[in-house]
């Protein structure tokens, strides 16, 4: 996979598909290949371009402080490095909280802006979950392990382990298959998930929004919907009805047709 410096490090990419670019930006932990069940149907469309994020995968993971704010500073710096002047952004949990970032700082950037599971400003809630994840972590010794243990039973329903137990098993499987995530590096980016707050970047959106939520998601309930939707000027909100934190992988199939579908009505 291609690398590239930007914005002081080096950034680790992977780019498919013909189309007008459609950037990737991943959720905490995760590297680029996150979006694998989206990115067959998406590359049929569009130049999708999924990157590491700083403190993961094959990006550098430098030490000192990290915000979502640097995480937006990253992508505009990495677009610009490798020649794509605006592209369609869609994020997933940190990557939604970095994709509020760079359409608020940088909305010449931004063509439209798909918004999975985020939030606008962390709350006591959210910040004791994710503190329960930084603690098993550290207790395990073990990012990739913190993720099958802690983040997944909040990512999908309870109908999803009971209906599917090998689906679940394999989903695991994959988060142990790829780059493992020193402690230190998910130390940082969940501080940046911590002091999270783009509330004053809402009025500055200017692109196309979509907002999704999944209906049993605790993390990033729609408890966020209205701050988000009445902050974003002509936003659209879905919801997807069964699922929690990861409808990307819950329900692939209605996700993939719904953000696609937003996409394609701002191309061109």
């Amino acid at each position: 996979m291609p690398k590239i410096k930007a914005n002081g490090i080096t950034m680790n990419y992977e780019q498919q598909g013909t189309g007008e670019p459609l950037v990737l930006i991943p959720y905490l932990a995760a590297d680029n290949a996150c979006y694998a069940f989206q990115v067959a149907d998406y590359a049929k469309h569009f130049t999708c371009i999924s990157v590491d994020p700083r403190g993961a995968g094959e990006t550098d993971k430098p030490s000192g402080a990290y915000s979502m704010e640097l995480f937006a500073d990253d992508v505009a710096a990495f677009m610009q490095a490798i020649g794509v002047d605006r592209a369609h952004v869609s994020g997933l949990s940190l990557g939604a909280a970095t994709g509020l970032w760079l359409a608020g700082k940088y909305p010449q950037r931004v063509k439209s802006l798909s918004l999975h599971s985020g939030w606008t400003k962390s709350d006591p809630f959210l910040k004791v979950v994710v503190e329960g994840w930084r603690t098993i972590a550290k207790g395990l010794g073990s990012v990739t392990e913190m993720i099958i243990q802690g983040i997944f039973p909040f990512c999908f329903t309870p109908e999803l382990y009971a209906a599917k137990p090998d689906y679940i098993d394999q989903l695991a499987a994959f988060v142990r298959s790829r780059p493992k995530q020193p402690l230190d590096a998910f130390i940082s980016q969940s501080s940046a998930v911590l002091a999270h707050d783009a509330l004053s970047q809402l009025e500055r959106i200017k692109a196309p929004t979509q907002i999704t939520f999944g209906r049993h998601d605790m993390v990033c309930s729609t408890r966020f919907a209205d701050a988000m939707k009445n902050g974003i000027k002509g936003s659209e909100l879905l919801v997807f009805e069964t699922c929690a934190h990861a409808p990307i992988y819950e329900n692939v199939a209605g996700f993939n047709e719904k953000s696609l579908s937003f996409l394609q009505r701002h191309t061109g």
